[in-house]
């Protein structure tokens, strides 16, 4: 009997083809973000419409994140996968439907993004664990480097494609772009094979009622302290990394009377910095020892993106700095997820991956709550000609508007330096790939095939 479902693609050139796809998505979703913020500015003029549209596809994204896991790990990862891309994909027709009528609202908007924002939840911990099945754990570094240069590339071709095509063929044409590039999204997913995770035993003691599987993750990082610890790592390093880069460019345009175009500059260079980063780990597939990608990362990362960038003065100072600190964020993220989708059983890692996920999400919002008010309110005052740290910090920062925000970019890069080296002092985190066994040194369920479909 001939069977008609047999794999075409698979393996690394398997998901070469899934990354192309989700690589001509992500530029069209990016290019669609940057038209509806332009259209949206133009006919309200305020922020604060634009910062709901984002807070309307966060929060789903977290409140469902815990049971998008658990899914996730219940259902085939490819379907999962592909429900995304057509939910996405759904909400843009509507949006160019009520477009193209003259009858789009910003309401609408957020209606639509916060649909995104659900759906997105399954994507992400549905990709990853895809990976872990479709290749070999030597490969994952590179499988991730690959991803992160996908993700910085789109970020450089998008904003600029973006402007153009909006200025040509207005919201409805991008719109209508963007929904090719979901339909290209989920072709290449139908050309490729998807493994299923084989049954581990810790996959069969998670299953249970569809609140015990959500709240799994929580259970299952709680239990293994080396997880948990490197999971802190990232906490106190995103907390501190987000609060810098939160100030960068308002620091930066106080610093140079509001000239856009310096900050452009600085923007543009640290992007291409992410895409060498990205290119360095799809090469190089990241040390031997994951775990000195993650901690020697972060230290780098905060003395180049946080530290010399509170210290400079002028455009190539900053340049330099913002170049060094994001060429090493797909290093860090790279090695850091090789290192879970190794240790983590792939029959839970939907679960595992979706808490990793918001665990790390709040800290954003919160950076970002906080890097506001302590600027304005605390350091700028305290750090102007009479203000009471001038004397001490006055001769590294100066007294200059923007020498507050400096200041804390400088304590937060020195911040982030400590969480990377401290990560050393703690064996349970510096030995993490010894700690724990790899997810393929683990027994399988009872009655399991070796060979798993």
């Amino acid at each position: 009997m001939i069977k008609t479902d047999q794999p075409k693609l698979s393996g690394l050139f398997g998901f070469t083809v899934i990354m192309i796809g989700q690589v001509v998505s992500l530029i069209g979703t990016a290019m669609s973000n940057f038209a509806v913020t332009v259209w949206v500015f133009e006919r309200t003029g305020k922020a604060t419409t634009l910062a709901l549209v984002g807070f309307f596809f966060v929060t789903p994204l977290l409140i469902f994140s815990p049971v998008a896991g658990a899914l996730v790990d219940r259902s085939n990862r490819k379907l999962m996968m592909a429900l995304s891309d057509l939910a996405a994909g759904a909400a843009t027709v509507a949006l160019l439907l009520l477009n193209l009528a003259d009858n789009l609202q910003i309401w609408h908007l957020y209606a639509a993004a916060a649909i995104m924002g659900t759906f997105q939840t399954f994507q992400w911990p549905a990709f990853s664990a895809a990976i872990t099945t479709m290749m070999p754990k030597e490969q994952y570094g590179r499988a991730n480097g690959m991803m992160s240069l996908a993700e910085t590339g789109s970020g450089i071709l998008a904003p600029v494609a973006g402007a153009a095509l909006y200025g040509l063929i207005g919201l409805s044409g991008v719109l209508t772009i963007d929904i090719v590039t979901f339909v290209f999204a989920v072709s290449a997913l139908l050309l490729v094979h998807i493994p299923q995770p084989k049954t581990t035993v810790e996959g069969e003691e998670a299953k249970g009622s569809l609140l015990k599987e959500s709240i799994y993750g929580f259970h299952y990082i709680l239990k293994r302290p080396s997880l948990l610890g490197l999971q802190l790592v990232f906490m106190a390093g995103n907390f501190l990394a987000g609060i810098s880069y939160t100030l960068m460019a308002p620091m930066i345009l106080s610093r140079t009377q509001n000239n856009a175009l310096t900050l452009g500059a600085v923007s543009s260079i640290g992007a291409i910095g992410g895409l060498l980063g990205g290119l360095l780990m799809s090469a190089w597939g990241g040390a031997r020892r994951k775990v000195h990608g993650v901690l020697g990362g972060w230290a780098i990362g905060g003395l180049f993106g946080s530290v010399f960038m509170g210290l400079g003065r002028n455009l190539p100072t900053w340049a330099a700095s913002e170049f060094g600190g994001t060429v090493t964020v797909p290093i860090v993220n790279a090695s850091n997820q090789a290192i879970w989708q190794s240790k983590v059983a792939p029959d839970v890692q939907g679960r595992v991956f979706s808490i990793r996920r918001l665990i790390a999400w709040f800290s954003s919002p919160l950076a970002a709550l906080t890097a506001g008010p302590l600027a304005d309110r605390v350091m700028e005052p305290a750090m102007r000609a009479d203000g009471v740290l001038s004397p001490i910090f006055g001769p590294l920062v100066g007294t200059d508007p923007g020498a507050g925000m400096a200041l804390i970019m400088i304590l937060c890069g020195l911040g982030t330096i400590a969480v990377g080296l401290g990560g050393y002092a703690v064996r349970a985190v510096r030995e993490v790939e010894t700690i724990l066994p790899d997810h393929d040194e683990l027994p399988l369920a009872a009655g399991e095939p070796i060979a798993a479909d």
